[in-house]
C-alpha cells in the first residue's frame, strides 16, 4: 500500500469507469482545477481512464465543465492502457461506477490504495433536460467529494478507510 507523506510532490489520483466519457471526466477536472494549491498545501493530479473508453467525453459533461469555469479542451476519452507504460505511479484510484445499476468497477493493478465513489451515470439519463440536470447534481456531489480528499491531511490520505469514508458525501 502507498504510503502518502507527500509535501512536495504531487498526489496522483486516477478516476476509473467503464466508458470514460463523463463521471470519471468532471472528477479529473475537478481534482486538475481544485488540487492546484489545495488548503493542505499539497499538489493533486487528476487523472481518468476507462477500461472501455467510449472514444470521447460526453458533450453535456463538457458543457457543465465549461459552465462551471472549466477548461476542457485537453480532456479526452482514453483507455487505462495508457497508463501501463507511464512513468507516473498513481497514490489514489477511485472508481466511480455505480453498483445500483450493476455497473462492473474496473480493477486497476499497482501499488495505491483503491477506493470506490459510486455515482449514477448522467451520460444515460433522458430526456435532455432531466440529463443536464444530472450532470449538475453530478458535478455538485463531484465536487464535494473533490473538496474533502483535498482537505485531507497526509495521515488521512494514507488511510484507506478514510479515503472510503468520502463516498459518504452528499452533495
Amino acid at each position: 500500500m502507498t504510503n502518502i507523506t507527500i509535501e512536495t510532490t504531487p498526489i496522483n489520483v486516477l478516476f476509473l469507469c467503464t466508458g470514460n466519457s463523463a463521471r470519471s471526466i468532471l472528477s479529473e477536472a475537478l481534482t486538475n482545477d481544485l488540487g492546484k494549491a489545495s488548503k493542505s498545501g499539497r499538489r493533486f493530479i487528476g487523472w481518468s481512464a476507462g477500461s472501455h473508453p467510449s472514444g470521447q467525453p460526453h458533450a453535456d459533461g463538457l458543457i457543465e465543465l465549461q459552465k462551471r469555469g472549466h477548461h476542457t479542451e485537453f480532456y479526452r476519452s482514453k483507455s487505462w492502457d495508457e497508463f501501463a507504460d507511464m512513468d507516473t505511479e498513481m497514490d489514489i484510484v477511485v472508481t466511480v461506477c455505480d453498483n445500483a445499476a450493476n455497473e462492473v468497477c474496473p480493477v486497476f493493478p499497482g501499488h495505491h490504495i483503491t477506493v470506490h465513489w459510486p455515482a449514477p451515470d448522467p451520460a444515460h439519463v433522458e430526456p435532455l433536460a432531466a440529463r443536464q440536470t444530472a450532470f449538475s447534481n453530478f458535478y455538485d456531489l463531484c465536487r464535494a467529494r473533490i473538496e474533502a480528499l483535498l482537505a485531507m491531511d497526509a495521515a488521512q490520505l494514507s488511510d484507506r478507510k478514510a479515503l472510503q469514508a468520502i463516498a459518504d458525501i452528499q452533495a
